[in-house]
C-alpha cells in the first residue's frame, strides 16, 4: 500500500469512529429530550416561547458541546443554529440541538438531535437522532448513508408528475422576497408533482430523500445547521445536491435543491421558472 492510500485509510478508519462517537452523543442528547416531551404548552408573547426554545437547546448542548468538544478538541463549534454562511477554514462542529424545536413544544413528532462535522467548508460526517422513533441516520463523505446501519438509497423516481416533493420554512420572520419566493415555487410545484409536503424540519425531509421515501426537497435562503446534515445524507444516498438553478449549492447560496438524479433536472426547471 503506498503512503497516500495508508494515509487515505488512516482518514477514513479514524472519522468511522469518530462517527459511531457522534452517534452516542446525539442519542444521548436525544434521550434527555425525549423527557421533555409530550405535552402541549401555549405561550402568550414570542418572549415566552423564544425562552422555552432556548431550554431545549441548553438541555441537548449541556451534553454534547463537551462529547463533541472532547472528540475533537481543536474544532470550532458554531453558536447558533441560524447562522448561514461560510465557516474559516479547519473543522467546525455544525449542531443542531433540537432540530424542529418548535415542533417539540406543540407535541409534534417530526423533531431531531444534529451533529455534523464540516471540514474546509465541507461536511465530513452526519448523525441524525430522532429521539421518539429510536431512528438514527448517518453519513460519511465517501462510505455512503445509513439508518441504523442499513444503507441508505434515493428513489428511482424518472417523473415530477408522478414524485412526491417536500419544503421548508427556514427561519422565522424572512425577509418579504424569500416569502414571495417560497410561495411561488410551492405553487410552481402543485402544478408539476405529484404531491407537495411542507412543514419543518428540512433535516427530516433530507432523510426521506435520502431514504427514497420522497423524490425532491428545495428551500430558498437557510441555515448551515438545517441543510447541512441532509445535504451529506442525500449525496452519500446517490442523490443530487445544487442550488435550484442546478449550480453546486455551499453554505453562501441562497436556495437549495436535493433530489433523486431522475427528477432533479425536472425540479430544478419548475422551481427556476418566475411568476
Amino acid at each position: 500500500m503506498s503512503r497516500t492510500h495508508q494515509t487515505a485509510a488512516t482518514l477514513t478508519t479514524s472519522d468511522a469512529d469518530l462517527l459511531a462517537q457522534t452517534v452516542g452523543a446525539v442519542r444521548t442528547a436525544g434521550s434527555a429530550l425525549r423527557e421533555r416531551f409530550g405535552e402541549v404548552v401555549r405561550y402568550d408573547t414570542r418572549q415566552e416561547l423564544t425562552r422555552a426554545l432556548a431550554d431545549n437547546d441548553d438541555t441537548a448542548l449541556g451534553i454534547l458541546r463537551p462529547h463533541l468538544t472532547r472528540l475533537r478538541p481543536n474544532a470550532g463549534w458554531v453558536e447558533d443554529e441560524l447562522d448561514g454562511g461560510a465557516l474559516p477554514s479547519g473543522e467546525w462542529w455544525v449542531v443542531d440541538p433540537a432540530e424542529g424545536n418548535v415542533n417539540h413544544l406543540h407535541a409534534l413528532p417530526e423533531w431531531a438531535v444534529t451533529a455534523t462535522l464540516v471540514r474546509e467548508n465541507e461536511p465530513v460526517l452526519t448523525a441524525v437522532h430522532l429521539p421518539l422513533t429510536g431512528e438514527t441516520y448517518t453519513a460519511l463523505s465517501g462510505a455512503g448513508a445509513h439508518l441504523d446501519g442499513r444503507p441508505l438509497h434515493v428513489s428511482q423516481a424518472a417523473h415530477l408528475d408522478l414524485s412526491i416533493v417536500a419544503t421548508s420554512q427556514a427561519r422565522p420572520d424572512e425577509d418579504e422576497d424569500v416569502v414571495r419566493r417560497v410561495g411561488a415555487s410551492i405553487t410552481a410545484m402543485l402544478f408539476d408533482a405529484l404531491v407537495v409536503r411542507t412543514a419543518v424540519p428540512a433535516t427530516l425531509h433530507l432523510a426521506n430523500v435520502a431514504s427514497g421515501r420522497a423524490d425532491a426537497f428545495w428551500q430558498f435562503a437557510g441555515a448551515r445547521a438545517d441543510l447541512l446534515p441532509g445535504a451529506l445524507l442525500v449525496r452519500e444516498a446517490g442523490g443530487r445536491v445544487s442550488d435550484v438553478e442546478g449550480r453546486p449549492w455551499t453554505p453562501q447560496s441562497d436556495s437549495f435543491l436535493a433530489a433523486a438524479p431522475g427528477v432533479h433536472a425536472q425540479a430544478a426547471a419548475t422551481l427556476s421558472r418566475r411568476p
